[in-house]
């Protein structure tokens, strides 16, 4: 069944507004949506959902009670390709909460050369001010554009002075009709190539950065904020086309509409209440060796986790944000170390576990052909621009799948990833002529695929590189 999510927040400082956007959905609704997309893995689909149907039943607890409703954090255990990172983005999309994915063997322990963990929640917060500030220009767009439409006719017409200054009326009223007319010139695109001069400021410098005891932050205030003028302060005239004009224009009026105040605070709201971030790679980071060189600080980058996931406030350039109540989704293939090898508080902060099977031939073939955004569905859209309709035979289909198996099966499993290799050489022949290819029609049947890919198949070695 369709859900209607808002497009923002009427009473964005109040915290019904996100519990209404996350009441639309219901657990099997949510399973539902995520069908659209990722085949199979029920167990983690019923995990996230329940997960997020937490996070509404939270806000409508009696408030003492509520902030000592933590979220059950989630770790899916499962190869490369089932379709954990999938997961999280399109839970993430549903619910347009911000969104943050970040391996773990990006950070290493403080002292040690690497990002620092709170880098995390600084990164979702800059994640949560863009999805607010975009919200918000959609809010003010039509002003926007009147405003932006009155400053261009500022600058081909002069507006009409006042009555008060003496003006005759006979001149004021032609006036006021030649603008009436370049105005709906404006309108009906007439004007898009006149030269216009207009004012606009210089590009502004990039934040300094600074490095410090919690890591790697952008300073807060700018150069050109402490001097005007300074560095991309200054403004500067500049002879351009209306429609290059227009757009300058409305960028400065969509920044000077938008109280980027209230954009910081329903941010922060957001992150502390709906932020989702997914921890890849978690099994990288396993191990409790007391080690040396590369592996030393595995157990630090763990302990610098540990208060971040758990519940802290950290500072970042938009304000405190605490992160008791965002949920975090840790993944990994934990081939080697296994989840046990985590530090024991770290375990304790990830209660849900969740083992994603690995995909089979009829994943595959259903990978291929159910999904909204199936791979068979996007090679056929991306021919078709060329004017060339393919048509998959369900032998081809199968034959693909049962390939892919195979290869996942003698090399390394990679899921359904490995998809993408077989169709790239698949469809290589047909994808290169075709802007000048004959016919236009194509059925590609299970010969056809056994054709392309009989050289690397008979190879061992070419089925092991290039597949």
């Amino acid at each position: 069944m369709p859900i209607h999510l808002p497009k923002s927040l009427d009473h964005p400082d109040d915290d019904t507004a996100a519990a209404d956007r996350e009441a639309e959905l219901k657990p099997q609704e949510i399973v539902a949506e995520l069908d659209k997309y990722i085949i199979g893995q029920k167990a983690a689909k019923k995990a996230v959902a329940i997960a997020l149907r937490n996070r509404y039943r939270r806000r409508r607890v009696a408030p003492e009670l509520a902030d000592e409703i933590t979220p059950k954090n989630i770790l899916m255990i499962g190869p490369t390709g089932v379709g954990k990172t999938e997961i999280s983005r399109r839970l993430a999309k549903l619910t347009s909460s911000p969104f943050l994915k970040i391996e773990a063997s990006k950070f290493t322990e403080v002292g040690y050369v690497g990002r620092d963990v709170e880098s995390i929640i600084r990164d979702l917060a800059r994640i949560a001010i863009e999805m607010v500030r975009e919200e918000k220009i959609v809010e003010i767009r039509d002003k926007a554009v009147l405003n932006v439409e009155e400053k261009l006719l500022d600058l081909l017409v002069p507006p009409p002075r006042k009555r008060e200054s003496g003006l005759p009326e006979e001149e004021y009223r032609q006036l006021f009709e030649t603008r009436e007319k370049f105005r709906r010139q404006l309108r009906d695109g007439l004007l898009e190539d006149r030269i216009v001069e207009i004012e606009v400021k210089e590009r502004s410098a990039a934040p300094m950065e600074i490095f410090s005891n919690s890591g790697m932050e952008e300073i807060g205030i700018q150069i050109q904020e402490i001097l005007p003028g300074f560095m991309g302060g200054k403004t500067k005239r500049r002879k351009v086309k209306v429609h290059e004009a227009r757009e300058l224009l409305l960028d400065e009026e969509e920044k000077r509409l938008v109280d980027m105040d209230q954009v910081s605070r329903v941010a922060i709201e957001r992150v502390e209440h709906s932020g989702i971030v997914f921890l890849d790679e978690l099994d990288k980071i396993a191990g409790r060796e007391g080690g040396h060189g590369p592996e030393v600080s595995r157990e630090g980058v763990q302990r610098d986790l540990l208060p971040i996931v758990e519940g802290t406030t950290v500072h970042t350039r938009y304000g405190l944000v605490k992160t008791d109540h965002v949920l975090f989704i840790g993944a990994g293939a934990f081939n080697v170390a296994k989840p046990a090898d985590l530090i024991p508080e770290l375990q304790g902060r990830f209660p849900i576990r969740v083992e994603l099977s690995s995909l089979n031939k009829d994943d595959f073939v259903r990978i291929l052909t159910e999904p909204e955004n199936a791979l068979l569905k996007q090679y056929a859209a991306l021919l078709a621009t060329e004017g060339v309709q393919v048509d998959f035979t369900p032998d081809a289909i199968d034959e693909i799948a049962q390939i892919a198996e195979d290869v996942n099966r003698e090399a390394e499993d990679i899921g359904a990833r490995r998809l993408y290799t077989i169709m790239e050489k698949v469809m290589e022949e047909i994808s290169f002529q075709a802007p000048d290819i004959k016919p236009k029609k194509y059925a590609i049947d299970r010969t056809y695929v056994q054709t392309q890919l009989k050289d690397i198949l008979k190879n061992q070695d070419l089925r092991r590189f290039i597949l």
